[in-house]
């Protein structure tokens, strides 16, 4: 069976999403709140959560496992290696290698610092409370995820060689399955996106007293 590179394709609505994320963080850092706001709003888009879903959702056609020769167990949490998630020193080397876009999909991303500092500048255009499906689509789908490719409950480790960066709808639609159980290509194997996104990052390092 062939391998795929992505769970699934990327509907156009998520570009179109992250097109108004940028333009509403540079609307911010020229002083144009309303402007920002309005961008804000639009990028909450239902396609793009209809997409993410999709992929996660748990009747969802594209996560489905395929069982394999050599199926590693899932491991006792007294067995699993430390720490359980990557340091601040391993996300840094991470986006040093990836950039700030998914390396399975190849969309872009958001940490959850840059989201939550956003949010606290325009909290009714970026709603977080609630269900998945009340939460902004655009930020939700962008959700920035440091990912284990051996799954850290499969016996995986935290380090770089393990840790890809990618965004919520291909690390949760994984689960705890290794690669060859959803005929998923190594991300290695392809290379990281080229552009000029960057997360935007800028709006942490640009807003005066901006607290997260």
């Amino acid at each position: 069976m062939a391998l795929r590179r992505c769970l699934r394709d990327p509907v156009a609505e998520i570009e179109t999403a992250a097109a108004r994320l940028n333009d509403a963080v540079s609307a911010h850092l020229r002083g144009e709140r309303d402007v920002a706001e309005e961008l804000l709003h639009l990028a909450d888009d239902k396609v793009v959560w209809e997409w993410l879903d999709s992929v996660w959702g748990k009747s969802s056609d594209y996560n489905r496992r395929r069982r394999i020769m050599q199926d590693p167990p899932v491991l006792p949490p007294d067995q699993r290696a430390r720490p359980r998630q990557a340091t601040a020193e391993i996300k840094r080397l991470v986006h040093e290698r990836d950039g700030y876009y998914c390396r399975f999909c190849k969309i872009p991303v958001v940490r959850d610092e840059v989201r939550k500092a956003i949010k606290g500048q325009y909290p009714k255009a970026v709603p977080w409370e609630g269900t998945t499906a009340t939460q902004h689509a655009a930020f939700q789908c962008m959700w920035a995820q440091y990912d284990h490719m051996i799954p850290h409950a499969r016996g995986g480790t935290s380090d770089l060689g393990n840790i890809y960066l990618t965004c919520a709808a291909c690390n949760y639609g994984r689960m705890q399955y290794v690669l060859e159980e959803q005929d998923l290509m190594h991300p290695s194997l392809h290379p990281p996106r080229q552009g000029a996104w960057d997360g935007l990052e800028r709006f942490r390092r640009n807003t005066p007293n901006c607290v997260v």
